[in-house]
C-alpha cells in the first residue's frame, strides 16, 4: 500500500508558513464536491480528491497520474516540528516546501532551514511567497499561476522573473541549482521554485502539483507501506489533556496502532514503554480548550497520520523521540538504534539544554558545522548543576563557559547562581538567534582570552645591536637596536645567539619617547639591566628573545596563530639555542 507522503512547511517568522498551511487546507475545504479534508493529530490530510479539484488539469497537462492517497501536511510550521520527525540518518518528512518572502529575498531562519534540510538530505520545494505584494500585482482570483500570469501586464512578467532569477542566484550561493519549476528539466538535480501568494492562493494549484509530482515520481518506493505491519512513529509534543492525563502527539510513518498494544519511546537515560488506553482524533478544525471531548475515539490508525495517544507511562516520554510498536523483545535496541549520537557529548565544550530531541540533533548539528564542541546535552531546564558543570570549563576550555537554552526554562537559584559565576545563559526559542548570540559570546571571549595571553606571553623577536649607538655601558646598559624579526617588550628577558642569559629589558625609546613595543623594521634604544656593554653585548651582536617552556608550547599549540610564518621560524631557532645550551 501508498501511503500519502508527509510535508513540512519551514521558512523564516513572517514569511507566510501558517498563512500557507491556512489557504491550502482552506482551498481543499473549498472543493467540496471532491472530498473533504481530514483534520489529524498535529497534521491535515488533503485527499487526493481536492488535491485533483484544485490542480488536476495541471497535472494531466503534465502527464502526472495520481496514485497517491492524498498529502499529509504537518499543521505546526517551522524548524521545531520538522526536526521533531527526525529518524536516523534523516527526517520522516518525505518532502519539505521552503517559502521565502519574494519581496524580501533570503534571511537567517531561510539559510538554517537550507543547513537543516541539507542536513537531514530532503528533498523540498521553493514556494516565492507574497507576489501580491510585488507593485503593480493584479489579483486574478485564481488558483493557478498560470492563469495570474495571463492577466499581469509585461512589467510585471519581467519583475517576477528578476525576482526568480534573484532566488536562484542566492542559492546557488549554498550549492543549490535551482530554476522556476515550469523551467526545471531535472527535478533530482534542480530545485524547483514556485512563486504563489498564500494570501490570494494564486500559484497553489501549481505548488501542489509539484509536490505531487515529485512524491509519486521519485518518492514511490519511499511511501511504500505494510498497512498491518508494527506502528513506526515520531513523538511531535507532549502535554496534558483533561479528563486525559499526560497524552503524545505522533505523526505516524509506518504501520498501523491499535489499542492496547504496547508501544516504547525514548525516556531520560534509556528506554520507556506504555499500553494505548485511548487513540484519538479532533473533531474539528476548532482550537478552544483541549479536554477530552474534543477528540473522538477510534480503535487503530494507520500511516501516514497523525493520532493523540494516551496511557500510563508516557510522563516521561521525550518530544522527538521514536516511537515503535513493541512486538519482540528487540524493541529497546530498535529506540537506541534510532537515537543514534543525538547525545553524544566531547570532552570539552558548551552545554546545551533543549525542548526536545529534535531541538538536541538540529542544533548539534550546526553547532558541529561550525566546529564548536559540546560537552553536555539534555532535555529540560536549566539548572543550578548545568552553572557548576558550565563553571567548571574555564580551566579546560573558556568557550564553553555558557549554556544554550533553546525553548526552556531556567530555575531562580540557576538564574542567580549564573550571575555571581559568571556563566552565560544565551536563551531564545529561534534556533539561528541562539547560534547567532553564542558565535558572538565565543569571539569576545576569544578576543578577551588572546589580550590576556599577549600581555602575558613572551613572543620570539631578534635584535641586532647597531654600531656607534651605546649611550650607557651598565647600569643598565643603553643602546640602539634595529628589530630583525619578531617583536619586543619592556619586561622581556633576552638572550645572546650562544644562549647565554643578558636580563630583563627595562624599557624602549623612540626618539626619546617610551613605547610599549618595538617590531621588525623598527630602530629604537632600548635599556638592559644586567650586561655591560664591550664585555658581554657588543655591536653588530644579535640578541634573542627568551621563550620559556610554557610559553613555547602555547605558542606551538593553543595560540599558534598570533604568530606569523616568519616568527615561528624564529620560535624554533630560539628553542634549539636553548637547547644547545
Amino acid at each position: 500500500m501508498i501511503r500519502q507522503p508527509i510535508i513540512a512547511v519551514m521558512g523564516h517568522v513572517d514569511h507566510g508558513k501558517t498563512t500557507l498551511l491556512d489557504k491550502i487546507r482552506n482551498t481543499a475545504v473549498a472543493a467540496k464536491e471532491a472530498g473533504g479534508i481530514t483534520q489529524h493529530i498535529g497534521a491535515s490530510e488533503v485527499p487526493i480528491e481536492a488535491i485533483d479539484s484544485i490542480c488536476g488539469p495541471l497535472l494531466r497537462a503534465a502527464n502526472i497520474k495520481i496514485t497517491i492517497p492524498g498529502l499529509l501536511f504537518i499543521d505546526t510550521p517551522g524548524h521545531e516540528a520538522f526536526t521533531n520527525l527526525r529518524i536516523r540518518g534523516g527526517s520522516i518528512a518525505d518532502i519539505a516546501i521552503l517559502i521565502v518572502d519574494i519581496t524580501k529575498g533570503f534571511e537567517p531562519q531561510t539559510v538554517e532551514a537550507l543547513e537543516i534540510l541539507k542536513e537531514y538530505k530532503t528533498p523540498f520545494v521553493v514556494a516565492a511567497n507574497k507576489i501580491d505584494l510585488l507593485t503593480g500585482w493584479h489579483n486574478s482570483g485564481s488558483k493557478s499561476l498560470v492563469e495570474a500570469l495571463k492577466q499581469q501586464n509585461d512589467y510585471m512578467q519581467g519583475e517576477l522573473d528578476t525576482k526568480v532569477y534573484e532566488l536562484i542566484g542566492k542559492l546557488s550561493e549554498y550549492d543549490f541549482n535551482s530554476e522556476l519549476y515550469s523551467r526545471v528539466r531535472d527535478f533530482q538535480k534542480e530545485l524547483a521554485i514556485v512563486p504563489l501568494s498564500a494570501k490570494t492562493g494564486e500559484g497553489i494549484a501549481e505548488l501542489l502539483m509539484v509536490v505531487t509530482g515529485l512524491a509519486q515520481r521519485y518518492l514511490e518506493s519511499k511511501l511504500k507501506i505494510e498497512i498491518t505491519g508494527p506502528g513506526r512513529g515520531s513523538i511531535l509534543e507532549k502535554n496534558e489533556i483533561k479528563g486525559l492525563g499526560i497524552t503524545i502527539d505522533v505523526i505516524l510513518y509506518d504501520g498501523t496502532l491499535h489499542l492496547n498494544d504496547s508501544i516504547a519511546f525514548a525516556v531520560p537515560g534509556g528506554v520507556g514503554t506504555a499500553r494505548i488506553k485511548a487513540l484519538l482524533k479532533p473533531k474539528s478544525f476548532h482550537k478552544g480548550s483541549d479536554s477530552a471531548s474534543n477528540y473522538n475515539y477510534v480503535d487503530f490508525v494507520g500511516a501516514a497520520s497523525g493520532v493523540k495517544i494516551s496511557g500510563n507511562g508516557l510522563d516521561d516520554a521525550i518530544p522527538g523521540s521514536p516511537v515503535v510498536q513493541v512486538t519482540n523483545e528487540n524493541y529497546a535496541n530498535e529506540i537506541k538504534s534510532e537515537m543514534g549520537d543525538v547525545f553524544s557529548t566531547d570532552r570539552t565544550g558548551v552545554i546545551l539544554k533543549a525542548d526536545t530531541i529534535g531541538s538536541i540533533d538540529a542544533i548539534s548539528k550546526l553547532l558541529k558545522a561550525l566546529k564548536f564542541n559540546i560537552s553536555k546535552k539534555e532535555i529540560g531546564k536549566v539548572t543550578r548543576r548545568d552553572i557548576m558543570d558550565a563553571f567548571t570549563m574555564n580551566a579546560d576550555d573558556p568557550k564553553g563557559v555558557a549554556i544554550l537554552a533553546f525553548n526552556v526554562g531556567i530555575e531562580d537559584d540557576a538564574l542567580e547562581y549564573s550571575e555571581t559565576s559568571g556563566v552565560k545563559i544565551i536563551r531564545s526559542d529561534i534556533i539561528y538567534k541562539l547560534i547567532d548570540e553564542y558565535s558572538a559570546f565565543v569571539e569576545q571571549r576569544q578576543k578577551s582570552s588572546t589580550e590576556k595571553m599577549e600581555s602575558r606571553i613572551t613572543f620570539p623577536g631578534a635584535v641586532e645591536i647597531l654600531p656607534n649607538s651605546c649611550f650607557r655601558a651598565s647600569h643598565p646598559a643603553i643602546f640602539g637596536i634595529n628589530v630583525v624579526a619578531g617583536r619586543i617588550k619592556p619586561g622581556y628577558r633576552m638572550i645572546t645567539s650562544a644562549g647565554v642569559m643578558l636580563g630583563k629589558i627595562k624599557g624602549i625609546q623612540n626618539e626619546k619617547e617610551p613605547a610599549e613595543i618595538a617590531k621588525k623594521g623598527d630602530r629604537m634604544a632600548i635599556s638592559i639591566e644586567g650586561p655591560t656593554f664591550g664585555r658581554q653585548i657588543n655591536e653588530g651582536d644579535i640578541l634573542y628573545t627568551y621563550i620559556g617552556e610554557e610559553d613555547y608550547k602555547l605558542l606551538t599549540k593553543e595560540f599558534a596563530h598570533l604568530i606569523n610564518d616568519e616568527e615561528k621560524a624564529l620560535l624554533k631557532k630560539i628553542h634549539e639555542i636553548k637547547l644547545e645550551r
